[in-house]
């Protein structure tokens, strides 16, 4: 594994970079007030995403792209360090079409899409003229275990019909949210096995019988885009509208978790260095009891210790992405589900110190940390709770140790075996 970035990352880390420091940075309080007035920024964030689509930093999280679509064909590996920057500031990832849900919603597309699906709904996200969100999670069941989802998806000769209920869908009050991907029962009677029961659905927003019911907030942060409850009665959508063929939802979903899980984690390595600096800076200005914070042996710990975390967790991102793209998202699994637990962590750790360092103030929107903490806080259950992704890691320990199963014999020196060893 070979970790080092190459000319043309390094090139585009900077390029990057660049653009953040002179065009995304520069109108943060702007994106800011008019979230404050109830207002999403669309006007600002079309102008950026202009500018960056003709900077050529556009699409960056998708190797799949054919010659015809527009972006930057890189791998997972040369992705990370750009969603790294990206992540630094939660709504820039938008500005260069790479933001969740509408990543994980393409990559989808790319694999199941049918001629229709492309046309009406890939192309325009490609574009960034659209955006998507992804109803999978319910919260009348446990959606860390998928074969629980009770939303119905019931075939009524040209159409299918949707019935249930959704939340905690993000992406789902954004003004340019065309379509939702939803995740449904279509076996009612559960003649398939458990994870053949299920299908995938393109849903238009405005469908008669699809109703967001409410952008739901998060630890009292309301997100400008949504993180909505949905329900569906009765709602209509010809057959064409299935994404893939009946009963592949759950594969499907498998599929399209995988690179949006380690996405989230290459943006919170950014997220956490964001903490770090500001609690460096804070440390070396602020004075308690005659002596600089930075001077007090516990806040220097803090500090250390978060360099140290955040560089462990960013070779694990690495070598995560590296797996994905050597041997697939199937074989990745572990790695994927390894750094989904620690990233998450992580965040609300290094953000905790950092909170603690700005005192009362950590704790208001003055500054970023509240949100942060937050964000890492949801970490902790979006794309799968730490205790889902742990049994993945489990297993895969468990499923070595049957393999080699006595293999560890030759470290035991029991005395008895001293006693009867006639060398001894």
């Amino acid at each position: 594994m070979d970790f080092g970035y190459s000319p043309r990352v390094q090139q585009l880390r900077r390029q990057l970079t660049d653009f953040m420091e002179d065009y995304v940075l520069p109108h943060n309080l702007q994106w800011h007030r008019e979230v404050a007035r109830g207002r999403y920024p669309l006007e600002l964030i079309d102008d950026l995403k202009a500018l960056a689509k003709w900077d050529g930093l556009w699409n960056l999280f998708l190797p799949a792209l054919a010659e015809d679509e527009p972006g930057t064909r890189l791998s997972n590996l040369e992705y990370a360090p750009l969603a790294e920057i990206m992540g630094r500031l939660p709504w820039a990832s938008e500005v260069f079409n790479c933001s969740a849900p509408d990543t994980g919603n393409m990559e989808l597309l790319h694999l199941f899409a049918n001629d229709m699906q492309r046309e009406r709904w890939l192309k325009p996200l490609l574009e960034g003229e659209i955006r998507s969100c992804f109803a999978m999670s319910e919260p009348d069941v446990a959606s860390s275990d998928a074969t629980n989802i009770q939303t119905s998806i019931r075939r009524d000769g040209g159409e299918y019909v949707i019935n249930g209920r959704k939340w905690f869908i993000t992406g789902a009050a954004h003004p340019n949210c065309r379509v939702a991907i939803v995740l449904g029962v279509s076996d009612p009677n559960g003649e398939a096995e458990p994870h053949a029961r299920h299908s995938m659905i393109m849903v238009p927003m405005d469908t008669p019988g699809l109703d967001v019911v409410r952008n739901i907030p998060i630890m009292q942060h309301h997100s400008p885009e949504g993180h909505c409850e949905l329900v569906f009665r009765d709602c209509r959508v010809p057959v064409d509208h299935l994404l893939g063929e009946e009963g592949q939802g759950f594969a499907m979903a498998q599929a399209r978790l995988g690179p949006g899980r380690i996405h989230h984690c290459m943006r919170t390595i950014g997220q956490c260095e964001v903490a770090l600096e500001l609690m460096r800076e804070r440390a070396l200005e602020r004075r308690t009891f005659g002596k600089y914070l930075s001077e007090h042996a516990n806040v220097a710990d803090w500090i250390a210790n978060c360099r140290l975390e955040i560089d462990q967790a960013r070779l694990l991102v690495l070598q995560a992405a590296w797996q994905i793209d050597q041997h697939g998202a199937k074989s990745a699994r572990t790695a994927v589900s390894a750094i989904k637990v620690v990233a998450a962590r992580l965040q609300t750790r290094v953000v905790d110190r950092a909170i603690q360092v700005f005192g009362a103030m950590g704790l208001t929107p003055d500054t970023p940390l509240s949100y942060l903490w937050t964000w890492g806080r949801a970490m902790r259950f979006l794309d799968g709770p730490d205790e889902v992704h742990l049994r993945v890691v489990a297993r895969n320990e468990f499923k070595q140790a049957k393999e080699q199963r006595g293999s560890t014999s030759h470290y035991f020196t029991l005395e008895q075996d001293l006693r009867s060893d006639p060398s001894a």
